[in-house]
């Protein structure tokens, strides 16, 4: 019978087991452990042994092989026209047609022996030396057969076979079996193809207009290829010829539309214009890419509005030719049908017409915003405002701006009304704005009204673009007030009219919070010019005009404080301190009223800094003052150097001190430094060429209170700065007696002291190798 252990006992066995399971569990885990170790470190790879520097290859194998035979090939090509050109004539007629007639046919055969080898770039070079000796043959039959024949007819003839040959023979190495072949004659060919009709032409006495004609219809031929072939070189000769002859027909006609006398010429200008432009519609229609379809869709527009307004500017006036030429660019807007890549390019056609007709106005607008500065040095004479603003229009009003109003009124209309999309509408209407400001700047001159009436236009122009608060409008008001102050110094009454109401309107304007930095910087500036007309007005001197010109920094300092906006009150204290250096320029020739002005700028920059945010502009305060007192000092013709520097030194070591006080960390050169050198240095330059006593003296003395005091309170800027001071002042009392005793040393002894330091130098030099010989040798005797 099967014993069965009581419950405990069969617990206790039960426990035993599992331990020892666990205890063998955790050694099969530890041998597991150590095996996949062994077997990473069995597989790791062995990291490469990393090598030295490669020679790397200047040109690639290809690349020496194709410079060779290119090289190869125009060796060849060169000598044979050396045969041609130079030994022909040793040979008779039939030595020379065998000759050339065998190697050209010799030449042009050896292309496919080398296919058939899978030499292509060999078989590209020989087949373009064969070309070049069918050119060579060309020539050779012209000097030998026909020497009496027509150069130019020859040429079209010799052309015309050639591109025919050609074309042959590049399709006949094509149609070789394999994957291998030749891809130089075909594109050869299509080039020689721009001569022939070209040379027809001419050989048949046609003029400008039949050469170009046969220019354009090269340009579509090349076209129709390039849209057509599918061979890619093939392709891009024709892109590149197709670019090239259509734009030198397209220029032409151009010329011939803008030279045209006539109605008939014109005409046929506008016949030339309209083949470009329906060459390029060709291509728009079937071009692969949008970019070169809105391109030539571009160029077609262009030419059809060169042609029409070539036709109908005839029968106008010289005044109307722009205006004709605007008005077809906009009617392109109304044509514009078709693809969407085509619509694009007939509305940038349009763009660039008006854009032109923007431009042609231009120069009449800078006349009139800049042309009346030239009355600055002449202001207020006595001719009369008509006659000299008419006199400055005569001398620089530009040909046909008389119509600029019309231009700029007619493309700002466009800009505001044909414009829709999200994306560009504010542009547009920017752009609207402008123009039409320009069209309202440029009326007076160009309608020649009276001079009254201009400035009044021009004052109630600058007075509505404040109204709409934009930064395009306020930029544009004060360009226009710009010029309404040029414009006024025609007249002395005008002068100080418009000052006096722009500096108002200014100041008003300024209370409108997005205006209020412009605004007041304006107001200001225009309060500066009022000052200076006001005492030009009574005839005074400019050094009283700058006392006057202060009341506007004063104001701005006073004003600045009180507005609450940063910009503007940055805005104000700027053009104050503009005003303080036109004051301080119009006072340099007076330097006691110089003087007083720089002080007066002082006392401002010092109530200025006064506030808080502005402890920075004392400054400049203390820099106003000092110069104050060097000017007045000059203007006394004090010739002491102390004079001008005890100012600079006196407020630099109080302003050190304060600092020293405040932080007793600080360096003593940063707090006493400057200050004290702003005295010492220029004295004792002074002092050294001072012959006499007691300068060096009081030097000496002031040198060796400060080495006292910095030895007492351990500063090293005035040690040093002291005692160098003190060294130099006595060397300077020493040196006539160092000069006597120079005289009387032997004239040996100065070169014997400088050989024994160069053979100090040399037994030190010598030495240290020493040493590093010995300490090579040690560590070659190391293991």
């Amino acid at each position: 019978m099967t014993h069965i252990p009581p419950p405990a006992e069969e617990l206790r066995l039960l426990d035993t087991e599992l331990r020892q399971l666990d205890a063998r569990r955790a050694q099969l885990l530890d041998r597991r452990a150590w095996l996949v170790a062994t077997l990473q470190q069995a597989l790791r790879p062995i990291p490469p042994v990393p090598a030295g520097p490669v020679a790397r290859s200047e040109a690639t194998a290809p690349g020496v092989q194709n410079v060779l035979l290119l090289l190869g090939g125009v060796l060849l090509t060169v000598a044979a026209m050396v045969f041609t050109l130079v030994s022909w004539g040793h040979l008779g007629i039939a030595g020379r047609s065998l000759v050339l007639g065998a190697v050209t046919l010799a030449v042009l055969g050896a292309p496919v022996a080398l296919l058939r080898r899978g030499l292509r770039s060999t078989a590209e070079s020989v087949a373009g030396l064969g070309l070049a000796l069918t050119v060579l043959d060309a020539y050779a039959l012209y000097a030998a057969a026909f020497p009496a024949a027509d150069g130019t007819m020859y040429a079209a003839v010799a052309s015309t076979v050639l591109a025919a040959l050609w074309t042959a023979y590049g399709t006949a190495l094509a149609a070789l079996p394999g994957s291998v072949t030749v891809r130089l004659p075909l594109p050869a060919a299509l080039t020689v193809t721009q001569l022939p009709l070209l040379l027809w032409v001419m050989a048949a006495g046609g003029g400008v207009y039949a050469v170009t004609a046969a220019v354009l219809l090269t340009a579509a031929f090349d076209a129709v290829v390039a849209l057509r072939v599918a061979d890619r070189p093939v392709r891009l000769v024709a892109l590149v010829c197709a670019f090239g002859t259509g734009g030198w027909g397209v220029l032409t006609a151009g010329l011939l539309s803008l030279e045209a006398a006539g109605s008939g010429t014109a005409v046929r200008a506008a016949a030339l214009l309209a083949l470009a432009a329906a060459i390029a519609l060709g291509v728009a229609r079937f071009a692969p890419h949008p970019e070169l379809a809105t391109a030539t869709a571009s160029t077609a527009a262009l030419c059809g509005v060169a042609g029409l307004g070539g036709v109908l500017r005839v029968p106008v006036p010289g005044d109307w030719v722009v205006p004709v030429y605007l008005a077809c660019g906009i009617a392109l807007l109304g044509a514009v049908r078709g693809q969407e890549a085509v619509r694009r390019g007939v509305a940038w056609a349009s763009g660039v017409v008006q854009a032109g007709a923007v431009l042609w106005a231009v120069p009449a607008v800078g006349v009139t915003l800049l042309g009346p500065a030239g009355w600055l040095r002449h202001a207020w004479s006595g001719a009369p405002a008509d006659a000299r603003a008419a006199a400055t229009v005569d001398a620089f009003w530009p040909p046909y701006a008389v119509t600029a109003p019309l231009l700029l009124v007619a493309v700002a209309a466009v800009l505001a009304t044909a414009v829709r999309g999200e994306e560009w509408r504010p542009q547009a209407l920017t752009g609207a704005l402008t123009l039409t400001w320009a069209a309202l700047l440029v009326t007076p001159a160009a309608l020649q009204l009276p001079y009254t009436v201009g400035l009044l236009m021009q004052g109630l122009t600058a007075l509505a673009l404040l109204l709409p608060v934009t930064r395009t409008a306020t930029g544009l008001a004060l360009v226009t007030s710009l010029g309404l102050v040029f414009l006024s110094l025609a007249s002395e009454p005008a002068t100080l009219t418009v000052l006096a109401s722009l500096t108002v309107v200014c100041a008003v304007a300024a209370w409108r919070e997005r205006l209020a930095p412009v605004s007041a910087a304006a107001a200001l500036g225009c309060a500066t010019t009022l000052a200076c007309a006001v005492g030009a007005s009574a005839d005074w001197r400019p050094e009283h005009i700058a006392l006057l010109v202060l009341v506007v920094p004063a104001v701005a300092a006073l004003v600045a404080p009180r507005i609450g906006d940063c910009a503007t009150t940055v805005a104000v204290e700027v053009t104050g301190a503009v005003a303080g250096l036109v004051a301080i320029g119009l006072a340099v020739s007076d330097p006691p009223l110089l003087a007083l002005v720089l002080s007066l700028c002082a006392v401002i920059a010092a109530g200025t800094a006064l506030r808080p945010e502005r402890r920075a502009v004392g400054y400049a305060a203390v820099v106003l003052f000092v110069v104050a007192a060097w000017v007045r000092l000059a203007a006394w013709r004090v010739g002491l150097p102390e004079a001008y520097t005890l100012p600079v030194t006196v407020p630099a070591l109080v302003v050190g001190a304060l600092r020293r006080r405040r932080d007793p960390a600080a360096s003593s050169w940063t707090a006493y430094g400057p200050g004290l050198a702003a005295t010492l240095l220029p004295s004792l330059a002074t002092a050294w060429a001072d012959v006499e006593f007691t300068r060096p003296l009081l030097l000496g003395a002031a040198a060796l209170a400060l080495t006292l005091l910095g030895a007492r309170h351990r500063l090293q800027a005035l040690l040093v700065l002291g005692g160098s001071v003190l060294v130099l002042d006595a060397l300077h009392e020493l040196a006539p007696y160092l000069v006597q005793m120079t005289d009387a040393l032997p004239r040996w002894v100065p070169p014997a002291l400088a050989g024994l330091l160069l053979l100090a130098l040399g037994a030190t030099y010598e030495r240290r190798l020493r040493d590093v010989r010995k300490v090579r040798e040690v560590l070659g005797r190391m293991n």
